[in-house]
Order: C-alpha cells, then sequence, then structure tokens
C-alpha cells in the first residue's frame, strides 16, 4: 500500500523531468533516513492521557513509545533542480515521512533569479529560516545528533510561501550571507497543536504578514548567525475563532542567535532564541563533540522555558555518537533524558529513550 501512495508523486517527477528536460539542465539529489527507537521509561502525562512518550520532533509530532518503532523519524526526500539558464532556476523538494504514513509532501517549491553575483530573489514555497539548521533540516547527514535538538526546534509552524532576497559576498576574511523574506502561512489542520495541546481538536494555524531577516557570517573556525522575524497569529479550534484578550488575533516577535566553534578535532555548537508573544518563550542548546577519525561522539543539553508561571518548560541532556563509515551515509546513535517540568501545558512527560539510525545522501 505504501508504495501505491508513493507511486503518483514519482510518476509527477518523472513526467517534469521528460518536459524539461529539453529545454533545461535538471539536477536530481535525494536524502534518506531509517531510524528507530524507543521509551526506555517514562511518566506520560497522566492528566492529559499521554502515555509515556519521547516527542523526539515536535513540528512533525514525530513520538516514540515504549516499543520499538521505525516510523517516526525516518523519511525519503527527493529535490529536483532545473537551470534554465539566463539567472532562472526551479527548485522542488518532495519529503515522505514515516510519521505521515509516508504519504509524499511538497515541503519546497521554489523559483530563482539571479540578479548578479551577489543577489538572488527567490519566490514559492521555502523553510521558514527561524533556527541555523532550518534549511537543511530534514537532511540528517548534515549535522551530528539523530534530530536537531527539539527543545529548540519546536515551533509549530517550518514553512511558509512568499518572498526573499538572497545577499552573499565576502568582506576581507569574512564569508557574509544574508536573507530578507516575507509572506504567509495556513496550516488547516496543525498536527503539533491538535494532537499534543488541544485533545486531538482539529486546530487551523495561521501566521501571516511574516517579515524577517538573517545574517550569517564565518571566518576561520567561527561562525555566527542571527535572526528576528514578525508575524501576526490567528488560530480556529474545531472551526471556532480563539480569542486573546478579547482580540482574534496577536503578533509576535521572534530572535535567534548561534555562535559556533570549529577548533580542529573538537567543536562546539550553540543556539538560542525568544519569541515574544503573549509570553515570552525561551531556548537554549550548547552541544560539545569531539571527531576522532570517523568517529564523533558528543555531549548536549537544550530547554524550552515559558515565563508564565506553570507554563511549558522541558528540557533533554543526549549522549551521542556519529559513524561516518561511508562517504555518503553515516550511523548514529543518541540516548536522552527528558525533564518535563511544566504541568497545565505539559507536554509529554518525563522520560528516557534511545534511539539509532542510518543517515544517507545522493
Amino acid at each position: 500500500m505504501r508504495v501505491k501512495k508513493f507511486a503518483p508523486s514519482l510518476v509527477l517527477m518523472s513526467s517534469m523531468l521528460a518536459c524539461t528536460g529539453a529545454y533545461a539542465e535538471v539536477n536530481l539529489s535525494g536524502f534518506a533516513s531509517i531510524n528507530a527507537g524507543k521509551v526506555l521509561s517514562g511518566d506520560g502525562v497522566p492528566q492529559f492521557d499521554v502515555p509515556p512518550t519521547f516527542l523526539a520532533d515536535y513540528p512533525i509530532v514525530s513520538a516514540y513509545k515504549e516499543e520499538w518503532d521505525f516510523d517516526p523519524e525516518s523519511l525519503f526526500g527527493v529535490q529536483i533542480s532545473a537551470d534554465l539558464s539566463h539567472g532562472i532556476s526551479a527548485t522542488a523538494q518532495v519529503v515522505a515521512r514515516g510519521a505521515n504514513e509516508w504519504d509524499p509532501e511538497f515541503e519546497w517549491a521554489y523559483i530563482s533569479y539571479e540578479l548578479n553575483d551577489e543577489f538572488t530573489i527567490q519566490a514559492g514555497k521555502k523553510r521558514l529560516p527561524l533556527f541555523y539548521y532550518s534549511d537543511f533540516y530534514d537532511v540528517g547527514y548534515a549535522y551530528v545528533w539523530m534530530r536537531a535538538p527539539a527543545d529548540n526546534y519546536t515551533w509549530q509552524i517550518f514553512n511558509y510561501t512568499g518572498l526573499n532576497v538572497l545577499y552573499s559576498k565576502d568582506i576581507g576574511d569574512w564569508s557574509v550571507v544574508a536573507n530578507l523574506y516575507t509572506g504567509k502561512e495556513d496550516d488547516k489542520d496543525n498536527k503539533l497543536l491538535g494532537d499534543f495541546f488541544f485533545g486531538g481538536s482539529e486546530t487551523r494555524e495561521i501566521w501571516k504578514d511574516i517579515f524577517g531577516g538573517v545574517i550569517n557570517l564565518s571566518k576561520d573556525w567561527f561562525e555566527a548567525r542571527f535572526t528576528i522575524m514578525e508575524y501576526t497569529n490567528e488560530r480556529y479550534i474545531d472551526g471556532e475563532r480563539v480569542m486573546w484578550d478579547g482580540k482574534d488575533h496577536r503578533d509576535g516577535t521572534f530572535y535567534g542567535g548561534a555562535f559556533n566553534f570549529d577548533l580542529g578535532d573538537w567543536f562546539v555548537l550553540t543556539e538560542m532564541s525568544r519569541l515574544d508573544l503573549d509570553d515570552n518563550y525561551d531556548t537554549r542548546m550548547v552541544t560539545f563533540g569531539y571527531r576522532l577519525n570517523e568517529l564523533t561522539p558528543f555531549i548536549a543539553y537544550s530547554e524550552f522555558d515559558q515565563d508564565e508561571d506553570g507554563g511549558e518548560e522541558h528540557n533533554t541532556t543526549s549522549i551521542g555518537l556519529r559513524w561516518d563509515f561511508h562517504s555518503s551515509a553515516v550511523f548514529k546513535v543518541q540516548y536522552d533524558k527528558i525533564e518535563d517540568k511544566s504541568f497545565d501545558l505539559a507536554v509529554a512527560g518525563d522520560s528516557r529513550a534511545l534511539s539509532f539510525g542510518v543517515d544517507v545522501v545522493f
């Protein structure tokens, strides 16, 4: 049955390649992760009838229970890029996830126009660039952990449709990349809010009037990334419009920063953010790792903290190992200890979890 579900997208891609091949240079690439995990022990959230659960990925709602499961984080992605010449290109990315019953969905679909060597304009559907790893969030091969730290990468909206301008230039010894973007996202059935926060209710989450910017600075062993975004939030639960203090919308501002240090064999990864909405929501992450030939052991800590008393508050301590056993494939194993200190907005409770898997690119 899963092969039949995937077939229409494969046919569509084949048709796209056939139609564009005579007019453009088409490149096909892909990535895949086959991961498994389980909860070793956990409390769950009895007041909300949530069994022992490890929520490994918040936006996708990749959740492990007490039995070994390969579906929550396994995925297969294909990206098509067509160079139409004269600075114009088109990119589409389709991802099928085990957490979504392997139904393929377009994650990216945009066109690009290179104005010159420094500026590029893009329009269409893209990943919302809130975090350092947003652009390659699904490509497990690109980072050291089993997944980007869930306490940080937690927001319910992770794509947007709109317009952005990219800038790239070397200034002295520094490499500078900047991005200015605007758009909207209307998720008519948001899994994270519906499944984990509103008792299975159908939740429509809208982020509109999005306007943000990102700047990335790198030199030798140091890299820094800064981001800011403003947006307006609207929400419907089971068709009823949500009100906040008598208003049918609320405005939010997101701030973020990442500072990475690559010191040869040793490396340090850090990231922090704040969402100023009806309250302050803060996240922090730090990772220490050491490269030992093909092996990379690491330890990581991340946390989420809402200012409101009794609000959402949780942290994760992780120990793991990445093994680059092939030029295009890695094996990873990770142990996670999760503390969920919130009550009124408890997510999944305390837990201990083990996961492992293989990430490939092609």
